[in-house]
């Protein structure tokens, strides 16, 4: 599905980029892992870190919306649509007024679904930032003055692979209701082969490669990859591991890894569980204050910068605008 809300605002973004002479682009925040502590003060230091280099990057670089690509409250979600956290972990954190008008697209992780993921997913009825139209969707949006345009799939990867349990194995073994994993993956194969867009990507919290703690899901290689290969994904983007990545695949995906929002895990247990070449970038300092990526896609090709929550740009890296997408 594709969801509207928040696009006066998108339109408004682009016409003041525009109005001051930079280059017509789409640009976000894509954040993981993100969601404070279930005891007083609620957030950590590392979360109000993001919120104030956030703010600073939407002021300077711009940013259009927010990807929230799950572990939105730890350690088991929320309750109800009235639970506080909505309030002590979002709103009071992210409370900059230069993010009061940007749109934050979500999706769940495994520690959402440990709670009440449909108390999310209402919450869009309550807050004007807050935009969780279903378990899975998808967004549209369009490069301005040109006709170039990106969609974005985001998934619910729990619901498709299963649940996880950080102390015990680590790796979903298997989805909760088959049917509605079965219902989701028939749903993404047939928007990724109807998807004319000129960028694709696809979003999940679990990751498809990752060096560190949790490693590669051997789930989403066996289902999901065959499906970014087959019709051209761009990226995908993820968290899940506490840390930040870049891997790129043979067929030139993508991999962006964000989980440095609220923890960081200098783990690379699983280095020599990811095929040779695909990582470039890696890092997970303990004593970082965490970190996002922020992007920037324009005519020519995608901008993915990783931006460390003090401040300093740590890498970027550039995927080039696809060829013509094929029909299947």
């Amino acid at each position: 599905m594709d969801t509207g809300k928040g696009l006066l605002f998108l339109h408004l973004c682009v016409m003041l980029q525009l109005a001051q002479g930079g280059t017509p682009a789409l640009r976000f925040v894509a954040l993981g892992d993100w969601g404070g502590v279930p005891n007083a003060p609620f957030h950590t230091a590392r979360e109000m870190a993001n919120a104030k280099e956030i703010a600073r990057t939407v002021k300077t670089l711009g940013a259009d919306f927010i990807l929230a690509l799950g572990d939105n409250f730890y350690f088991t979600g929320v309750h109800d649509v009235n639970d506080k956290r909505f309030q002590e972990t979002f709103e009071d954190v992210f409370s900059d007024p230069a993010l009061q008008n940007v749109p934050w697209y979500v999706l769940a992780g495994n520690h959402d679904h440990l709670g009440n993921v449909s108390a999310q997913i209402a919450y869009t009825r309550i807050s004007k930032r807050w935009h969780f139209p279903s378990l899975y969707y998808r967004l549209r949006a369009r490069v301005p003055q040109t006709n170039v345009t990106v969609a974005i799939f985001m998934l619910d990867t729990v619901t498709l692979c299963g649940n996880s349990d950080d102390f015990l194995g680590q790796q979903p073994q298997r989805p909760r209701d088959p049917k509605l994993a079965r219902t989701q993956l028939t749903w993404l194969k047939q928007q990724l082969a109807a998807a004319r867009e000129d960028y694709v990507l696809v979003a999940g919290h679990y990751p498809v490669w990752s060096i560190a703690e949790h490693g590669p899901t051997h789930c989403l290689v066996k289902q999901l990859l065959p499906l970014l290969a087959k019709y051209k994904v761009t990226a995908y983007l993820c968290g899940h591991d506490h840390n930040l990545q870049f891997l790129q695949d043979d067929d030139d995906i993508g991999y962006i890894l964000s989980g440095a929002g609220n923890f960081m895990d200098p783990s690379k247990k699983h280095r020599r569980k990811v095929p040779e070449g695909f990582l470039r970038f890696h890092y997970g300092e303990e004593n970082s204050l965490g970190g996002f990526v922020h992007v920037e896609i324009n005519a020519k090709e995608m901008t993915v910068t990783y931006i460390e929550a003090a401040g300093k740009s740590l890498f970027k890296t550039r995927l080039p605008r696809p060829s013509k997408r094929k029909r299947f």
